[in-house]
Order: structure tokens, then sequence, then C-alpha cells
């Protein structure tokens, strides 16, 4: 397939405008590192949980200042990972596609988040076939969806989106474990505008992001490896880890206005900015 994209403007001179978002939140009330699924979580470590619900509220007033809107999710017992709501589907111009987890520990929370997208008054939910996991790989670009694949969704998930949203799909191919998710290697920064990190993708996949955003910030293993690119934009205003910080010097020389915040309690889990956020395209 052929996906044409418009021809990017200097960066360095656009005019960047911030739109009001709809995001889905859950409370971090049951957050814990009980078990390990991916390279960052390590047992022996634990969590503080109260610090975890303070840092994610830090990040939903933050939002609220910028002036989107927030809805929340009713967190679950025995679910730790739930507050990680961008893994609980994926919602394109008032229509919803469910997740399927690949680890048996969150198995449940697809049910739990297609419940939740049943009741919030889209077009149509409907419950997937493959497993994918949600904004966590698929990232919404414009009219182009980008789609992860290598540790956690399943390349015919990929299919699935296309089929279901009726977008160009890009299969993008991950092969550092640490960035086990799309979301965290590369932030959607408006609707012709990404950063990623170049090394968490395979060769093929870093020439198809070359050749579609050739303008695109490149983050650097420093900044990669604190979630840095685990940020939310709307457009104008990017919230990203507060220790990200050449990232951020390269956001303002492109426009854009970065928003710090410390989310190191949730890093023990693998998370950041954007997987907390889950957001409601309707």
């Amino acid at each position: 397939m052929t996906v044409v994209l418009p021809r990017p403007r200097a960066a360095e001179h656009a005019e960047r405008i911030a739109t009001p978002r709809r995001y889905l939140m859950c409370r971090p009330d049951h957050f814990a590192v009980d078990y390990a699924i991916n390279p960052w979580m390590d047992v022996t470590r634990g969590a503080d949980r109260a610090l975890a619900i303070r840092q994610w509220e830090s990040l939903r007033q933050t939002y609220l200042a910028l002036g989107h809107e927030v809805q929340l999710i009713d967190p679950e017992p025995g679910l730790p990972d739930m507050v990680f709501a961008a893994n609980g589907g994926l919602v394109f111009e008032g229509e919803a596609l469910g997740a399927r987890f690949t680890h048996p520990e969150r198995h449940a929370e697809g049910p739990a988040y297609l419940r939740w997208l049943r009741a919030a008054g889209l077009k149509t939910v409907t419950e997937p076939v493959h497993v994918n996991e949600g904004e966590g790989d698929f990232l919404v670009v414009g009219d182009l969806v980008l789609a992860g694949t290598g540790f956690r969704t399943d390349p015919g998930a990929h299919g699935e989106v296309q089929e279901l949203f009726g977008v160009p799909v890009v299969s993008l191919h991950l092969v550092d474990p640490r960035f086990y998710h799309l979301d965290t290697a590369l932030a959607v920064l408006g609707d012709h505008d990404i950063a990623y990190y170049p090394e968490a993708f395979s060769p093929g996949s870093r020439a198809v992001l070359q050749r579609l955003f050739p303008d695109a910030i490149l983050a650097g293993e420093q900044d990669a490896t604190v979630l840095g690119l685990n940020a939310v934009s709307d457009g104008r205003n990017v919230v990203l880890p507060s220790t990200a910080t050449d990232l951020a010097d390269q956001l303002r020389a492109h426009g854009y206005t970065p928003v710090g915040v410390d989310l190191s309690e949730l890093l023990k889990a693998g998370g950041s900015v954007k997987c907390c956020t889950l957001e409601i395209r309707a």
C-alpha cells in the first residue's frame, strides 16, 4: 500500500495549535509490581502506591489545566497495570476496537475496558479477534495509523484495524525489548509530526519512518530510556517525563511547548504519560 502524506512544513516555522482532547484514565488504586512482564519490572523493588497515585493525580490535573476533558474508569482489584489506560483500546472517529492482552496477568483488563467503551456513547464498539494492546501499539497520525509489533500486538491486528476503521495502517517492527510497545519508542506530535528513537525499530521500519516523516524529531538513548517518547501532545503542548531534557529542548526548537511531569513510580512498571492516557476520538 502506498501512503502519501502532505508535504511537511518547515518544522521551525510551523504554527502549533492546541486542540481540546478527551482522555480516559484509571487511578492507580491497585498499582503494584507483583510480576515482571517487561524489562522495566523488578518485583524485588516493589512500588510505592501512594506516590504513584500522587504522580498520576498531577498528570490528571495537568490535562485539566490545559483544557482537556478527563474521564475515569473504575480500577479493579487484582489488576495493578490497569492504570495504563492506553492499552485498553483504540478509538477513531467515534468507533472503538477493544484490547486483547498478551500476558495472562493482564487478560482481565480487556473485558473491563470493553465494558467502559460500550457505555461511553460511541458509534460502535468491536471486540477484537487478534491480540492487540490498544494505543500501546496503535498510534493515530492524522488519517494514518502507525502499528507496532514484535513483542505484544499480533500483526493480524494491524489488518483488523484497517478493515474496521478504513484507514491506512503502517506496520512497524520493534526490536528492543525495553521498547515493547510502539508508544514507548514513538510520540505523535501533530497530524504530520512525530518523534521517535530509531534504534528501537528494525532497519526496514526505520526506513519507512524516514520516508514518511523526513522532518521527525529523533530522540537519543538517554531520553528514550526514561520513556521520554511516552508523551501526549494536543498539537502544541507536549506532556512528557520531566527527565527527558534533551527531547524537551528539541520540542521547543520545533515550536512545541513541553510540559514536564514526574511519573517515576509508574516507570517501575514500564509506563509513563502516554501509557496512562487513552484518547477518545469521538
